[in-house]
């Protein structure tokens, strides 16, 4: 389903290619605990207010959940072995719980600083996964789920290199958050630079299953200034993701000035 935004939402009422209970168990508190919910809306002071950078609040974390469980369910689909839960000695079950604590708390050490906020991140998280893993796993069962999540949290930087699927798939839902408005690549104020081009041009990014990979992102441009955005974001975080061979990434240009619909592969 889309969401209101445009953004495809995952649905916990619809049929899925994995299990769900343990998914839809902890969603609703993510989404919902007081501390969670306020370091979501402060870790926005210091990338918007402080640093004029893109939101990396309520909004972005949400796009990010959404697109990492939508990468997922396309890559399940199509059978891709995933391996963070399973080399933990954990089923099948506990992947889409790693991907959603993941993706909610990957970016709240921006309450520390915006610089080397993934690392600011990991003791952050830690304290909550302690608390949310705690109340509902045993304890070998929440060490082993809290590693997978701080691995995936810290590899959405990418200084570092993802050891799991899981985490590779943080990794690029978190650059697909590129639509005009939310570009990770800042908007420069007043400028006509590259950047501020390229922050503007990307109306749309659709997740399909694609005919010769499990994931086709498909990305609609107004302007083909967005294959910077595309080729100095996306295409870093692909890289080294352990799903390079799965993720086909087509930008689309459907407005140049000659009318001809542009189509570049990266």
């Amino acid at each position: 389903m889309r969401s209101s935004d445009g953004i495809s939402a995952y649905d916990p009422d619809a049929d899925h290619p994995f299990p769900d209970a343990a998914l839809n168990d902890i969603l609703p508190v993510l989404t919902s605990d007081p501390e969670i919910t306020t370091y979501l809306d402060a870790q926005n002071v210091t990338a918007v207010d402080r640093m004029g950078y893109s939101d990396h609040g309520p909004k972005h974390i949400e796009i990010v959940r959404n697109r990492a469980l939508g990468l997922y369910t396309l890559l399940k689909q199509a059978d891709v072995t995933f391996n963070g839960a399973s080399q933990q000695g954990l089923d099948e079950r506990f992947e889409p719980v790693i991907l959603v604590l993941a993706a909610t708390l990957h970016d709240i050490g921006h309450v520390v600083h915006r610089e080397e906020h993934s690392y600011y991140s990991i003791p952050l998280a830690a304290d909550l996964l302690d608390r949310l893993l705690g109340d509902r796993y045993d304890t070998e069962t929440a060490v082993r789920l809290k590693s997978e999540v701080l691995h995936a949290i810290l590899c959405h930087h990418t200084e570092e290199t993802p050891l799991t699927t899981e985490a590779g798939i943080i990794r690029i839902a978190d650059g697909l958050d590129m639509e005009r408005g939310r570009s990770r690549i800042p908007y420069e104020h007043g400028g006509r630079g590259i950047n501020t081009l390229s922050s503007q041009a990307i109306e749309d990014v659709r997740l399909k299953a694609g005919d010769d990979t499990p994931v086709l992102v498909e990305i609609e441009m107004n302007n083909a200034a967005g294959v910077y955005q595309v080729d100095n974001l996306l295409k870093a975080k692909l890289a080294n993701s352990r799903l390079e061979e799965q993720v086909r990434i087509i930008a689309v240009n459907t407005k140049g000035d000659d009318g001809l619909v542009e189509r570049i592969e990266l």
